[in-house]
């Protein structure tokens, strides 16, 4: 290991962990934030910008599992790494965020929006470079009632902290406004076969269903509720917007309404970081690459700010300052939360491209 600290006064190299699924059915979101961080560092590297000190990338598997999250987390604690870019499902992140506010670990998580994991700490050292669901689930809720305007309103979860806060915001904001939510119910995630809660749809006569979950399970659900019948239209939060959930659901998936980050890659001012991604082969179309790419950027950043490698004092500059990103400017309020953050609502196409919802 090259870098570990308080050993030299010159410049390090910085370990900085990508914790999160590199395996498993959500790892697609591992390959997002791992293109995202590989082309900061890169960048960052070359411009010698994080205060004269060279990061350097090691890949953490979780798999999405909280308790692998869990020996994901002491495995970085052992290593004496003191930055983490992840986790990335919420189920993982709270445990995981626990262990390293405790061992003064920096961690930023480009994609975990569940409240709980900074909800009325004071965190010192969890950050986010995306909303929290109590941002994400209203921006969804107040689409439905003003754009949508359903009759009848079936809200489902996957039983899981992201997909279940989720569907709760959702619900909440239905309810305050007199939307009939007729349907409130989980589904087991990894099932193949939802016939027993599409039959519920159907006997409710609910015409829209949110889901709080990931793609594999609403991709399931768009394919066999168009087999039997129901032309409710469905949405779900930016865990169900990728390509795979077309994969699954081929042409049900059209017309799907996803809330997902603003699309940062259509920003002018990112071109050259559009093309930086093209130049490597990677992909920036997806919700979480340049969040993890602003994720790296904002610890480098407060590096060079502190002129030091030192997890406390970046921490401290992070909360104190603001930080110009590919996703706009970054603050932190006293929890690590961003003080705003951009949901937008598209409408999915069976060829996996979305359009935004004007």
């Amino acid at each position: 290991m090259l870098a570990i600290f308080g050993l030299s006064a010159q410049a390090q190299t910085v370990q900085i962990a990508i914790a999160g699924p590199m395996s498993g059915s959500v790892a697609q979101y591992g390959d997002m934030v791992k293109a995202g961080v590989l082309t900061a560092i890169e960048q960052i590297n070359a411009a010698g910008a994080a205060g004269g000190h060279k990061l350097e990338a090691v890949m953490m598997d979780d798999a999405c599992e909280p308790k692998q999250a869990v020996a994901v987390a002491n495995k970085i604690v052992s290593q004496r790494i003191k930055y983490v870019i992840g986790h990335m499902c919420s189920g993982s992140t709270i445990p995981a965020s626990d262990i390293y506010e405790n061992e003064g670990i920096v961690m930023v998580t480009p994609s975990a929006t569940v409240p709980q994991i900074t909800e009325g700490k004071k965190r010192k050292f969890i950050f986010r470079t995306t909303g929290r669901d109590d941002q994400q689930g209203p921006v969804a809720a107040r689409h439905i009632i003003a754009k949508v305007q359903p009759g009848k309103v079936a809200v489902l979860h996957d039983k899981q902290s992201y997909g279940q806060g989720l569907a709760t915001s959702v619900k909440k904001v239905l309810d305050e406004a007199k939307v009939p939510v007729v349907l409130f119910e989980g589904v087991n995630a990894g099932d193949s076969d939802y016939s027993a809660v599409i039959t519920k749809i159907k006997a409710q006569g609910a015409d829209f269903v949110y889901f709080g979950g990931y793609h594999p399970e609403m991709g399931l659900l768009l394919r066999q509720a168009r087999e039997q019948g129901v032309k409710a239209t469905f949405m779900g939060p930016e865990g169900v917007g990728n390509k795979d959930v077309t994969a699954i659901a081929g042409p049900a998936s059209e017309g799907m309404l996803v809330t997902l980050p603003a699309d940062f890659s259509e920003d002018p001012a990112n071109a050259a970081l559009v093309k930086a991604f093209a130049d490597k082969k990677r992909d920036i179309n997806g919700p979480f690459q340049l969040p993890a790419y602003a994720a790296v950027k904002i610890i480098a950043d407060a590096m060079a700010g502190t002129k030091s490698a030192d997890p406390a004092k970046v921490a401290a500059y992070m909360h104190q300052n603001a930080f110009q990103t590919p996703i706009g400017k970054v603050e932190y309020d006293a929890q690590g939360d961003l003080k705003s953050f951009k949901f937008v609502v598209f409408t999915w196409h069976k060829d996996a491209t979305k359009t935004a919802v004007h």
